[in-house]
């Protein structure tokens, strides 16, 4: 049996993520049977970056079930500001815990932490990449606010370049013949990557530079900020601020039964007036991520093992070309690529190099 982490929801077959969601259904509508299933588990939160929601759901969600909290949330306080590398404090932190959450900067770090833990891994979002458990959220939300994840027509609004949030939500209903209107500016367009799960799925997509014009078609309107954290400068960031506003205005063009998300927290891209709307969902979203995250926590808990997975791939003298990858901060890490015709990708970070 090996030690399974959860990176990418496309770990998951279809069957399992539908197990996880129709759990997390039933934990909602019956909390006080699941209070003492984690009794005596620990849970480590390992976060390199600032967090509000995704940090407290994951703590709420093991406590709810009966389990204890240990980590940080801020590595200044922590041996990573003494230079501890990412190796050496997962080793050490998944020897006291049950699974391992992790939040970090760089692209591919969750993986990169997989190879060496010991315990279960989460990924809780690694740079611009991945955000696994945010699009789990969004799966319980719809599925119980919609009643369905097939036949929908979604909006993404805002940063889809650098999006990560974005980015897995794409993967997973991107396999539920939706389809998708890429709303934002040509700067913050869709990487290369989404495009291609896209053009593989056969799902249809189209791009469109103003709400206005998208709204009406809209069964789901997914909002996001623009995440200044991931701009080069500010001049970049205040260029691109501002641009995407919902308001009661592009609000009045939408369907009845719209269904507003948005992964939180948000800035100036929703106007609080927004808030009272019965098609707003957005708060409602952050409640299902707790039970999101319960079910997610017991089926990993369940599969975990105390081994540390064996490394049997052959490692490449390429190097990924991102310099957003974990790979280029943590020079110890094996080079890992799998071959798709003639380029490489990166399988911490999902970047292409040519053969």
């Amino acid at each position: 049996m090996k030690n399974f982490s959860l990176i990418d929801l496309d770990q998951l077959s279809e069957k399992e993520l539908k197990s996880i969601i129709d759990a997390a259904g039933k934990i909602k509508a019956n909390p006080a049977d699941y209070m003492e299933c984690c009794h005596g588990k620990i849970m480590a939160t390992l976060f390199y970056e600032p967090s509000t929601r995704t940090q407290m759901s994951f703590q709420t969600a093991m406590m709810r079930l009966g389990g204890k909290v240990v980590g940080f949330s801020d590595p200044g306080s922590s041996s990573v500001s003494k230079g501890e590398t990412l190796k050496d404090t997962v080793r050490i932190v998944s020897a006291y815990a049950d699974i391992v959450v992790i939040r970090h900067p760089q692209e591919g770090a969750a993986y990169a932490a997989s190879l060496y833990s010991r315990k279960p891994v989460i990924n809780a979002g690694d740079g611009g990449h991945l955000h696994p458990t945010q699009t789990l959220t969004d799966l319980v939300t719809l599925s119980q606010e919609k009643g369905t994840l097939s036949g929908l027509t979604i909006g993404i609004c805002g940063d889809i370049k650098n999006g990560r949030t974005v980015h897995s939500l794409v993967k997973s209903l991107s396999k539920y013949d939706n389809k998708f209107v890429l709303i934002s500016t040509p700067e913050l367009q869709s990487p290369q990557y989404i495009k291609d799960i896209l053009n593989a799925s056969g799902c249809k997509y189209s791009f469109c530079n103003t709400l206005e014009e998208a709204m009406p078609y809209l069964d789901v309107l997914y909002m996001t900020r623009i995440q200044q954290e991931r701009f080069s400068s500010k001049e970049e960031y205040e260029r691109q601020k501002g641009v995407y506003v919902l308001d009661r205005a592009k609000l009045s063009l939408a369907k009845k039964d719209l269904k507003i998300l948005h992964p939180l927290p948000r800035v100036d891209e929703i106007t609080n007036d927004v808030d009272d709307d019965p098609r707003a969902k957005y708060f409602q979203q952050a409640e299902y991520g707790m039970y999101a995250r319960m079910a997610l926590i017991l089926n990993m808990i369940e599969k975990g093992q105390d081994v540390i997975p064996s490394k049997k791939e052959s490692t490449h003298s390429v190097c990924c070309a991102n310099p957003s990858c974990i790979t280029a901060h943590e020079k110890y890490l094996p080079h890992l690529f799998r071959e798709t015709g003639d380029m490489l990708v990166c399988k911490y970070c999902d970047d292409r190099t040519l053969l």
